[in-house]
């Protein structure tokens, strides 16, 4: 059986750390035992360590050993990423401001991954962005993409 590919954004590594929101802080920790298991194969992309890269002290520790701990890969933003993000911007799927919601997208997209995951509710986990993103994809000519939670994700009970 194939496995899926994930593509992790900031928000994941994020609430791998959290303390306070527990049901999202498991759920991502299941997720990456899922991982070293070899149930999923995850990545992440240049976009996810420049913004680690924001991030200080502890915080840029931790989250940066979390991905050597796991030994998860970075993709690369391509120009290709840049011109989908920029379809997804004239559907006016994401706020100008937040247009690195959209770059995360894009990025799998490109790089073919199966499922975006993120905790972030407000631009990318939600109805709208799914069907807005489908539907760009297809006209594009790229494959479709689940946009998802750990919690959707993660396979154990």
């Amino acid at each position: 059986m194939e496995r899926n590919t994930l593509y992790l954004d900031t928000s994941v590594l994020n609430f791998f750390f959290e303390d306070k929101d527990l049901e999202k802080a498991n759920s991502t920790r299941e997720l990456f035992r899922e991982i070293r298991n070899g149930k999923f194969n995850a990545y992440i992309s240049e976009l996810v360590l420049r913004e680690i890269g924001k991030t200080r002290g502890l915080k840029r520790e931790r989250l940066l050993s979390l991905i050597n701990t796991y030994k998860i890969p970075w993709l690369e933003v391509t120009p290709e990423c840049m011109e989908l993000t920029e379809k997804y911007m004239g559907r006016e799927i994401f706020p100008s401001k937040y247009r690195d919601d959209g770059l995360h997208i894009a990025i799998a997209t490109v790089h073919q991954i199966d499922v975006v995951v993120s905790w972030n509710l407000r631009h990318m986990v939600k109805l709208r962005t799914r069907r807005e993103v489908k539907a760009i994809n297809i006209v594009e000519g790229y494959k479709e993409i689940e946009i998802c939670t750990p919690m959707e994700v993660i396979e154990s009970d």
